[in-house]
């Protein structure tokens, strides 16, 4: 390879997009986001770029995507194409959730002119979400934006982003289509004319043994592009648990803190102290530039090759990490490389892998702090907060321990024929493998672009973090000891002293 001139192979995937328009949905979300970026920066010579953008918190669509390319992600693209890059995105507005996408006749009519390529990526991925929003979003939204599809009189590839985790019932989940939970069409119909409070009372039984109505709907969705396949060009797209960039524009940005970063920064900021857990259990993740490079890739793959519609990316059939080895490498991160400010307590705790264990240690480090430091804050005058952010976990820990303490595994061995396909200047311009990867370094990148742009809390702050993680060890030590001391104290002087007579 070091003798190989990477420059001198083509990049047919860049190729693929030059002078297309490529229409996507979602991309004001975070895996959308970095979509639009990366088709910007590396696939440069593309026409055009419309995005479907709602009208959110009085900002109309262009105001909206203003805002985005304005976002730090988009740094290197403005600064290697210049800022007249921006002009490559056009918003329209529409929300897939509304009737017809919400569009408007003119800007239906410029989609099915314009459009050679389309990423549904939009969908609600709360996993608490009521059942009539997630059919709506997830799946009557799928069905018209196919519609919609079969009206492009240019489209070439129809790229869908289910999830790996909508067939759950599944343990092993292969790269083939799979039957629905239910009838899709029937779901539509009923979200349709059923009430919120109506369809809220019969959830349960709808759902039966599928525990959230994101898996349910996503599977639903995912089966009526399935059965679009021979009608149009579609391709499923099964990401795992998404997390953080590993490699590109910004290693470890993000705009949320959900899925292991979350729990890393909760962990860091001493607020979350048991989990119960099978620590040597792994879940399956994929960094979103991995997975954002994999769908640009599957539309030339499937271009040029027409052998795969669905693909698993997916990373654990490759690359396994256990929980018990994440805490670890956060525990290092927090504690060596990236402190937090503010922290409420040195970062501690374990998972438990007894139910019973973990609610105790729950009510004990989680509730009773929260509870008394939100007294002592309502006396001072200030508002209670801690309990509302235990309450927060605590519906968090619902979603977490069912993925955390079952196990299932994908294969990705057609994705993998794909990858094999591509030259080594495709490989190295859209990487997705997870060859070279430093978990250590990574969680280092993911912690601190969440203390820039998640929790505000500039690189100039690192050195009094670092002094006051150092006081709050001496502080957890010191608590532990006094409570040790304290505990033995009272066992002598009520149990084992009367007992002696003393």
């Amino acid at each position: 390879m070091a003798d190989v001139n990477i420059e001198e192979y083509p990049d047919r995937v860049a190729d693929t997009y030059k002078d297309k328009t490529v229409f996507i949905t979602g991309g004001t979300g975070f895996m959308g986001k970095v979509l639009v970026e990366k088709l910007l920066r590396s696939c440069s010579q593309l026409k055009k770029i419309i995005l479907l953008v709602r009208v959110k918190k009085g900002k109309k669509p262009q105001e909206r995507i203003k805002d985005i390319m304005n976002d730090p992600l988009f740094e290197l693209v403005r600064k290697q194409q210049g800022p007249e890059v921006v002009k490559k995105v056009q918003a329209i507005g529409g929300d897939v959730q509304m009737a017809d996408l919400g569009l408007s006749h003119e800007d239906r009519t410029i989609i099915c002119a314009e459009a050679d390529f389309i990423f549904h990526c939009a969908a609600t991925i709360r996993f608490d979400e009521a059942l009539r929003k997630a059919v709506l979003l997830n799946v009557r939204g799928t069905k018209l934006m196919l519609d919609l599809a079969k009206e492009c009189k240019k489209l070439k590839v129809f790229v869908h982003v289910s999830t790996a985790y909508c067939h759950l019932h599944e343990r092993v989940l292969e790269e083939r289509v799979y039957p629905p939970p239910a009838n899709p069409h029937h779901l539509i119909k009923t979200a349709e004319w059923m009430t919120d409070e109506m369809i809220d009372t019969i959830t349960p039984k709808i759902l039966g043994d599928i525990p959230n109505t994101y898996a349910f709907t996503k599977a639903l969705g995912e089966s009526l592009v399935a059965d679009e396949m021979d009608n149009l060009p579609v391709v499923i797209m099964r990401p795992s648990i998404v997390i953080p960039v590993w490699k590109e524009p910004i290693p470890g940005w993000t705009d949320n803190i959900n899925g292991p970063a979350g729990l890393l920064i909760g962990a860091g900021k001493g607020v979350i102290r048991t989990m119960y857990c099978n620590s040597d259990k792994y879940a399956d993740f994929l960094p979103v530039d991995i997975g954002v490079n994999a769908m640009i890739v599957s539309t030339f793959d499937y271009l040029n090759h027409k052998q795969r519609r669905v693909y698993n990316l997916t990373s654990s059939s490759e690359y396994k990490i256990s929980w018990s080895e994440i805490i670890e490498i956060g525990r290092t991160v927090i504690e060596q490389r990236m402190p937090l400010n503010n922290v409420a307590w040195y970062p501690g705790g374990s998972m438990k892998t007894s139910r019973l264990v973990h609610n105790i240690c729950f009510y004990l480090f989680h509730m009773l702090p929260a509870i008394i430091v939100d007294a002592l804050l309502v006396i001072l005058g200030y508002k209670p907060v801690l309990m509302r952010v235990q309450k927060r976990i605590s519906k968090g820990f619902e979603v977490f321990e069912y993925y955390a303490n079952n196990q299932w595994d994908f294969e990705n061995k057609e994705s993998c024929k794909a990858r094999n396909l591509m030259n080594p200047r495709e490989r190295r311009n859209f990487k997705v493998d997870g060859d070279g990867i430093d978990y250590v370094d990574y969680f280092t990148d993911c912690v601190h672009c969440t203390r820039l742009y998640i929790l505000k809390e500039s690189d100039d702050t690192i050195p009094a973090a670092r002094r006051h993680m150092k006081v709050m060890w001496i502080v957890d030590i010191l608590f532990k000891t006094f409570f040790v001391v304290g505990m033995l104290y009272l066992l002598w002087t009520k149990v084992f002293k009367p007992l002696m007579g003393f």
